[in-house]
């Protein structure tokens, strides 16, 4: 029997012990995708369905360690980057990546769900600076666009505008997620040229714990899988869509939303 090895995809970001989000999210979706999922752990959250209790972020040579590990024996053909923490942490893993030829999807972590901060004030600098400029793609929400460039958007008009100050931090596209505007959600993707717009319904669901890093680790495992940006963002977008209208109740407060919707 031939044995056919899945395309590899590594996940560098922070561990939710709620496994909603975080590296366990990211793990889930690449599973789903059909890739197999590796990850680089640089920060431990204690985390559950009411917000996040606490975090510790690991040491960069740990983070530095995982990374040569993973890249030096194994290798990937995506990368995706999740929370970071710290500037030393954000620092180092632009350094790695800027010099690994591989697709990077970077999700550029503020805080979460719940609105608890997941980045260090003094790492937002290093983020613009340091890490925008290797990524294939990134992927904030409209918290984060104003966050890394001050621009806010109120509408679905201002989604060009974020995504345009986006790019001129050095990302190849920069996909702005509208699901905080009113109205239907509408995702904007574009490289400065090309600009494609993801729409989807409304989705009666309070349910929408991990959907960014769900979005970003789909996006990652597409591109392994050889799409293109526009597609994989597509086909990343159907698949988040059905894991947040199958989103399920944990605990007393927001649950996750399901990464094995494909299979149930």
């Amino acid at each position: 029997m031939t044995v056919s090895i899945p395309p590899r995809v590594l996940t560098v970001a922070g561990s939710d012990s709620g496994g909603g989000a975080g590296i366990q999210a990211d793990l889930k979706t690449m599973l789903a995708m059909g890739v197999h999922g590796m990850s680089v752990i640089a920060a431990v959250t204690a985390q559950n369905s009411l917000g996040v209790q606490g975090y510790w972020e690991l040491p960069p040579e740990a983070v530095r360690a995982q990374l040569d590990s993973v890249l030096g024996d194994i290798g990937a053909q995506a990368v995706k980057t999740g929370m970071l923490a710290s500037p030393a942490l954000v620092e180092l893993v632009a350094d790695v990546l800027g010099g690994y030829a591989a697709p990077v999807v970077v999700d550029p972590v503020g805080v979460s769900k719940h609105g608890d901060p997941l980045l260090a004030p003094e790492a937002v600098e290093t983020v613009r600076t340091r890490l925008l400029p290797v990524a294939t793609v990134a992927t904030p929400n409209l918290w984060e666009v104003e966050q890394l460039t001050s621009v806010k958007v109120e509408d679905e008009d201002g989604l060009r505008r974020a995504a345009d100050a986006v790019l001129e931090l050095g990302p190849r596209w920069a996909l702005i997620k509208g699901g905080h505007l009113p109205g239907a959600p509408v995702d904007l993707l574009t490289d400065g040229t090309s600009e494609y717009r993801f729409a989807a319904e409304r989705l009666d669901n309070r349910h929408t714990h991990g959907t960014g890093c769900t979005l970003a680790s789909a996006i990652a495992s597409r591109l392994a899988l050889g799409d293109d940006v526009p597609a994989a963002v597509g086909k990343a977008k159907e698949y988040v869509t059905g894991a947040i209208a199958r989103g399920f109740p944990l605990g007393a407060g927001i649950g996750p939303v399901d990464h094995a919707w494909p299979w149930r």
